[in-house]
Order: structure tokens, then sequence, then C-alpha cells
């Protein structure tokens, strides 16, 4: 089964590098190129153009916005859907309010790279001093640089929670207990409103999954979707 994975806000392939290798049990892994639109639509758009005739998602924090917009708009060509530290809910004014702060800042003074404070708050507090880890996510952000930031930090996040619904693809929600961006009520919400999806909550990281806990996260999914794959579950299994 082809795989199309998903970055999340101001991160690159690289995301996914530590669990490439379990995933590519599953089939051809693609990477979806979010940096280049300034809304989910238009990521969306150019991501199913990209993809595969038939194909799995997997979208991280904003791409799994733009994995649910996928699967909504192309229900006959999405086989499985993995949403992984993710939500359904708009902005709150005041996340509105420090985005629009931090895209001011970088036109007026220029982008120079993801704050570590920033960083820290997506990472689980016992990972505070891993400068290997902070270094890591920093760079992804340096690769994509200033246009990306005010692309993808300017556009206004809507919520999708009423149209959550229309997803009828197997679906599966991982969470990370310590995640301080995502709760896992935001979580509960998208299992709650998704038919048949099931939760999955990983303990000991934050926010950044892929990077902090790579082997419980293949644990949780690569199972699942080589089961999606095979055709022995039902939606939802």
């Amino acid at each position: 089964m082809n795989l199309l994975l998903l970055p999340g806000f101001m991160t690159d392939a690289d995301l996914w590098s530590d669990v490439a290798d379990r995933l590519a049990q599953v089939g051809p892994i693609a990477h979806g190129d979010l940096s280049r639109d300034a809304t989910i639509r238009a990521m969306a758009d150019r991501a199913i153009a990209a993809a595969p005739d038939r194909f799995a998602l997997v979208g991280f924090s904003m791409g799994g916005c733009v994995a649910r917009e996928i699967a909504r708009r192309a229900p006959e060509r999405v086989r499985a859907l993995v949403l992984i530290a993710t939500s359904a809910r708009a902005d709150t004014p005041a996340q509105a309010q420090r985005k629009a702060a931090a895209v001011d800042h970088v036109r007026r003074r220029g982008f120079a790279g993801l704050s570590r404070s920033a960083i820290l708050q997506s990472v689980h507090p016992e990972r505070a001093g891993d400068a290997a880890l902070i270094a890591r996510i920093r760079r992804m952000g340096d690769r994509l640089g200033g246009p990306v930031f005010l692309r993808q930090a300017g556009q206004a996040r809507d919520s999708d929670q009423a149209r959550l619904g229309l997803i009828a693809c197997p679906t599966r929600v991982v969470a990370a207990a310590q995640d301080a961006l995502r709760g896992l009520d935001e979580a509960l919400e998208l299992q709650a409103g998704i038919p048949g999806a099931v939760l999955t909550v990983l303990d000991g990281s934050g926010h950044m999954l892929p990077l902090e806990a790579p082997a419980a996260l293949a644990d949780a999914i690569v199972p699942w979707l080589m089961a999606q794959a095979s055709g022995a579950s039902t939606i939802g299994s």
C-alpha cells in the first residue's frame, strides 16, 4: 500500500526519518509538499495532484489537518488515515494573536529561525536538555525559511469538527500524553467525530512524536496500516 506522509508546521521530510524504515514495510513512501501554499485547501490540492492513485495518509499536526481535507475530497483514493498530534479545532483568539504577532515580527525584521522557547514547548519537558533534538527541529525550520513561515503561520486555522463525519476511511488517531500543544481532549474529539476511529495515546513524549518516540509511534501505526493493506480489518479496527 502506498503511503503519503504529511509533515507539520515548519517541518520537512526529516520529521519521518526515524520511522521511515518501519513505514516502508507497509509500502512505497511519498512525501507531501506543504511548503508552497498558504491554506489547508491549497495544500490538499497540491498533495492530491501529486499522490499515487490509491494511498494511505499519515499526517502530523498541521499535516493532519491537510490529511483530513484530502480524505474528504478524494475519498475514493484514500485507503486509510493516520492522524498524529493534531486537532480539528480552530485557532483560539490568543493563538491567532500570537501567530499574527510572529508574522508581523518576521515581516519587519526577517526570519531568524524558530525560537528556542517555541521548540521547547513542542517537546517533552525531559527533552529540554536534548541539544541534538532541539537542533534537529531548528534545522528543519531553517531549511524551510522565512517565506514558508509566513505562509504557514499566516493562515487562519478554521475548525473542521462539523465535517469529521464525512471521513469514511479507516482512521487511527495517535496522541502524546504530554503534548503541550495539542491536548488529549482534542484527540478524543477526533475519535468521536470520525466514524469508527480508534485512538492510541503514547506516554513519555511531547508534541513531536515522530522524533521523540519513533519506535512507539511505529508500533502503534505500522501493524494497523499493514492490516488495512491486507484488507483484514474493517473501519476503525
